[in-house]
């Protein structure tokens, strides 16, 4: 399994999403999720709303510096994917996915040839879409809803698996954590984790590996 830290790898609050905590997340080898939006022609990192002083995209691959680590790509506002698959592109940077878009959007995203993640939850138990998405963005918004048997089910079904770690929805992590890990999957690098704390993570998984 790999590991994704949640906006980088972030030691304060002010730190996510900034250049610091892209530096430190793959200096460290993690993978990471981040935002994406537009604002004055350009695709920059922002969860929220722009204010202008954002990194744009292209800075977080110049970081990556060739490393070609997963990136988790939320695509928050619509009609970005023909640029954000340019940029990719530019940078040669093939190992990402996208997620939680809107369905009209999801729709476009396949058209435009980006890899995309289809979601499942607790909220959306049909995931729109999955026989022509690569993989399952997993999410738990309310309780520890999924067993071991329904990640090896997708992964065994040929989808790549990304799970939101509880910690993303401010609930304790050890019941979700031990239920991954009793997953025969574990050790495929077809599942991933999205989480808060990365380094716990991989201290936690890393014997599964």
């Amino acid at each position: 399994m790999e590991i994704l830290s949640h906006r980088g790898l972030w030691e304060t609050p002010e730190e996510k999403n900034a250049e610091i905590a892209f530096h430190r997340s793959f200096d460290r080898g993690f993978g990471t999720e981040t935002d994406l939006r537009d604002h004055n022609g350009r695709i920059v990192i922002a969860h929220d709303m722009p204010e202008g002083n954002e990194l744009a995209f292209s800075d977080v691959l110049e970081i990556m510096a060739g490393r070609n680590l997963m990136l988790a790509l939320n695509i928050k506002a619509d009609g970005l994917s023909a640029e954000v698959k340019a940029i990719l592109d530019h940078y040669g940077h093939t190992n990402y996915f996208v997620f939680d878009m809107s369905l009209p959007d999801l729709v476009r995203q396949l058209a435009d040839g980006l890899t995309v993640f289809t979601g499942l939850s607790d909220l959306q138990p049909s995931p729109p879409l999955m026989e022509a998405c690569e993989g399952i963005w997993l999410d738990c918004f309310r309780s520890d809803w999924f067993g071991p048997g329904l990640i090896d089910g997708l992964i065994g079904d040929g989808k790549r698996v990304c799970i939101v770690s509880a910690d993303l929805h401010q609930r304790d992590i050890d019941t979700q954590w031990a239920i991954i890990k009793s997953a025969k999957c574990v050790v495929k690098n077809s599942l991933f984790l999205c989480t808060d704390v990365p380094e716990k993570a991989r201290d936690y998984f890393g014997e599964a590996r």
